[in-house]
């Protein structure tokens, strides 16, 4: 444990004050709700792929109350290509418990906050302290990279997290709580890099990592194990009017609740389509394989192109699709790669 519990938080101040960011579009108010907003969105997400999301969000709703009415399309449709759907599904969840159990006024304990849908306890502490000044931890991946190098833990961050919670708590000064929030993060986020640039760092000359000079072996990394791929066939499957068939994912697993291009089992896309949607189709000759990364999987996605020969309107009757007009998008959630796909259909 270190003998001075401010001297993290002294020296990173000092940086902060000087080469901080101080202009990122959600620090411009300490409305609890944008605090929010923006906390989600950049979970497992950089900054600048965030800004524009952000902005977009913010002005279609603007507050809680807004968000708790829309309908989940509209929400996912602002969403779609920021990735880690459950974020956004959670984010619409969590503003009508605030709404309807909160009176539509953003809860101010650590308990409460942590309760809501998507929001774990380092997300609380991280809205708390910057909304509200109150003095709570964080620990987002960021802040464990920079503490497992200051202190040169040997053993995987994963395994060692009651451990940086302590150091977490421990550096965490009763001043200032805001700013050492946000320059902890951004010391993670442009110094204390996978690759760190140490001549820049404030945290150097007290850095065990820097002193042992193997500031790359830490955070000590966990057996990986390769990510498997997994291949679906996508059906591209237009109407005699260019209209594109949708079915609704399912609320929950990969791209839960997000529009998708229908997946066929089996080689005999015919058959299949047949049988689950009473269509007849031609199909032609397949598009390449498109590729789609995931932090656990890779997807191979065949698309197909096909045409409908009959009548269209059975579909309909299949649970959640749409007929889907590119040419007059309405505002559906999308999974990207579909999206991708809809864009190079018009092409």
């Amino acid at each position: 444990m270190p003998s001075r519990p401010d001297r993290i938080a002294r020296r990173l101040l000092a940086w902060y004050d000087r080469h901080g960011r101080h202009d990122l579009p959600w620090q411009k108010s300490r409305d609890p709700y944008r605090v929010w907003v923006s906390e989600i969105m950049l979970q497992q997400t950089q900054v600048a792929t965030v800004i524009p999301y952000y902005e977009r969000f913010l002005k279609r709703f603007p507050d809680v109350r807004s968000l708790a009415r829309a309908r989940i399309d509209s929400v996912l449709h602002h969403w779609t290509g920021l990735g880690y759907y459950a974020r956004a599904r959670n984010l619409h969840a969590a503003a009508k418990v605030i709404v309807h159990e909160h009176g539509g006024r953003f809860p101010r304990t650590l308990e409460a906050v942590s309760a809501l849908p998507g929001i774990g306890r380092s997300t609380a502490g991280a809205i708390l302290a910057f909304a509200f000044g109150q003095r709570h931890a964080i620990l987002d991946g960021n802040v464990k990279r920079v503490l497992a190098r200051y202190h040169a833990l040997d053993t995987p961050p994963a395994t060692a997290a009651e451990k940086l919670w302590q150091l977490a708590g421990h550096h965490t000064p009763r001043q200032r709580v805001a700013h050492y929030t946000q320059a902890i993060m951004d010391l993670g986020a442009t110094v204390c890099r996978r690759r760190p640039d140490c001549a820049r760092c404030p945290l150097a000359r007290g850095c065990a990592a820097h002193r042992l000079g193997r500031v790359e072996d830490y955070p000590v990394a966990a057996a990986r194990r390769a990510n498997p791929t997994r291949r679906v066939n996508m059906l591209i499957l237009r109407d005699a009017r260019g209209r594109v068939l949708l079915v609704r994912r399912p609320p929950s697993g990969v791209w839960g609740g997000l529009w998708s291009l229908p997946e066929s089992a089996g080689a005999d896309a015919r058959a299949w389509c047949r049988d689950t949607f009473g269509l007849d189709i031609r199909t032609h000759k397949p598009w390449p394989v498109l590729r789609h990364a995931f932090s656990h999987f890779r997807l191979d996605i065949t698309p197909i192109p096909a045409r409908v020969t009959g009548a269209c309107a059975v579909a309909m009757e299949h649970g959640e699709t749409v007929w889907y007009n590119p040419v007059r998008p309405v505002k559906l959630g999308l999974a990207a790669p579909v999206k991708k796909l809809l864009e190079q259909l018009e092409k």
